[in-house]
């Protein structure tokens, strides 16, 4: 089982799901026996919204995007917390809620409520229906601070250490998420969870069990919303993005490329957005602009005309994507932006050599590069397997997209890990839209054919994608 990255974050949405899931089954089996069972609608709904939030926090996740926060009472999320559960299992013994101090903290109120639930299902799990829990809000020293107690038979002294780790469990129904996600939601709100002394709570019998979640008293810095440039002609387009980003960006308008250069000449932007077929200076014109007076400025092309041309001469200048219009799912787009507005730029990294890593398994073709390459007075260092080229970085890469052990997309993750920063080109024998337009979003600074039968014309071609004197 995957207990890492995608494999692990799947397993704990499917576990997230799984208890709303049993309080929608439970009610509708019990209107079912019971014809004359009030049917609680609000409450059905409200489980029915939960699913679909873990499975928006999934997507959020799953693109490395940080849950939106905001200035709250933390005993608002708690007492939410424990009315729900309240509602979903009104036979069960509520759990002590005890508000010695409460605190404002940056967070956001439904992954806290979450949280909360999670704890508090833990506690009840742990002692039955039946069995004490109970929950404190407090502060050690100047720090917020939650405990969620229970009397059961406590966690064995060797699983301790172990507690958080993921399938780790001790009940034998349990899938062992439950405080994984835990700790996924405390990292997202700079906390810290652990496991607390029983003499924390000042109770005649001490509790078997104590989770402590300490909050950061200084509320995390409020991002400063990046500013977005969108550039189009028709009004519509520029009207449809400042709806579809405004809540996330600062958006900015122009309906030229030359309107646009006046507004980069007076204003910093995190992004360019812009079409390619503009009245005056076209996209690419804008682009190649950009290039030459804000060279770490993130630039992307959206074009209703695609063309193989046009998507290598994106990758050229060094574009983050290449939009075609019209677009299919307008959210995958909002996706894109946001992805390419979270995602660092590349330090470039400074070779201290002339070596240049060439992947490719194939013997002829590998031949052919390097000759190309020693044309140009380079090193080339001919690699059949996704290894390092050496442990200083290269002067650039060349990777052939049809590179057996690590095809395609997977190639152009492979040199991003291997050789971080560095410049590099990636030859197809049959060179496609598909192809080229992958190789820009992975970074590539070209996508060339491989003009096997002509070396000094590749020589010529790999000089200029590796930005070469």
């Amino acid at each position: 089982m995957d207990t890492t990255g995608s494999g692990q974050l799947a397993a704990e949405t499917l576990h997230e799901i799984r208890q709303p899931l049993l309080g929608l089954k439970a009610w509708l089996q019990m209107s079912r026996d019971d014809a004359t069972r009030a049917v609680p609608i609000d409450l059905l709904l409200a489980q029915v919204e939960r699913i679909e939030q873990i499975l928006s926090d999934y997507q959020r996740l799953s693109s490395d995007r940080p849950a939106p926060r905001e200035k709250l009472t933390l005993s608002a999320p708690v007492r939410a917390a424990l009315a729900s559960m309240a509602q979903a299992s009104p036979v069960e013994r509520a759990p002590e809620f005890e508000l010695i101090s409460d605190a404002e903290v940056q967070g956001n109120a439904r992954l806290l409520e979450q949280l909360v639930v999670n704890l508090v299902t833990n506690a009840r799990e742990a002692v039955g229906p039946e069995g004490r829990v109970k929950v404190v809000l407090t502060r050690e020293g100047l720090k917020p601070a939650l405990y969620v107690a229970d009397w059961g038979p406590g966690i064995p002294a060797p699983m301790r250490k172990k507690i958080f780790e993921a399938y780790v469990t001790t009940r034998p129904t349990g899938a062992g998420l439950g405080l994984v996600i835990c700790r996924r939601i405390v990292a997202e709100h700079h906390a810290r969870l652990d496991l607390a002394p029983a003499t924390v709570l000042a109770e005649s019998v001490p509790p078997s069990t104590v989770f402590r979640v300490v909050f950061d008293p200084e509320a995390p810095a409020v991002h400063e919303r990046k500013r977005v440039l969108v550039v189009d002609d028709e009004a519509i387009i520029r009207m449809m993005f400042h709806d579809l980003l405004g809540k996330d960006c600062e958006v900015v308008e122009a309906a030229t490329a030359e309107d646009a250069l006046v507004l980069l000449g007076k204003q910093t932007f995190a992004l360019v957005l812009a079409d390619k077929n503009l009245p005056g200076l076209s996209g690419l014109d804008l682009a190649l602009a950009v290039r030459k007076s804000h060279p770490g400025m993130k630039f992307m092309l959206m074009t209703g005309y695609p063309s193989l041309v046009t998507a290598q001469q994106s990758a050229e200048l060094g574009l983050v994507d290449y939009l075609t219009k019209p677009f299919d799912d307008i959210k995958v787009v909002r996706e894109k932006v946001r992805r390419a507005l979270a995602t660092a730029s590349p330090t470039p990294r400074r070779p201290t050599n002339k070596r240049v890593d060439v992947y490719d398994d194939n013997p002829h073709s590998g031949r052919q590069i390097a000759e190309a390459l020693t044309l140009l007075g380079l090193q080339p260092n001919l690699l059949a397997t996704p290894v390092s080229g050496g442990p200083d970085a290269p002067t650039g890469v060349v990777l052939s997209w049809d590179f057996t052990p690590a095809l395609g997309v997977a190639g152009l993750k492979m040199v991003r890990r291997l050789a971080p920063g560095a410049t590099f080109v990636v030859l197809a024998e049959h060179l496609t839209m598909d192809s080229a337009i992958e190789s820009l979003r992975g970074g590539a600074s070209a996508c060339l054919p491989k003009l096997l039968t002509d070396v000094k014309a590749l020589s010529r071609e790999l000089q200029r994608a590796l930005k070469l004197e």
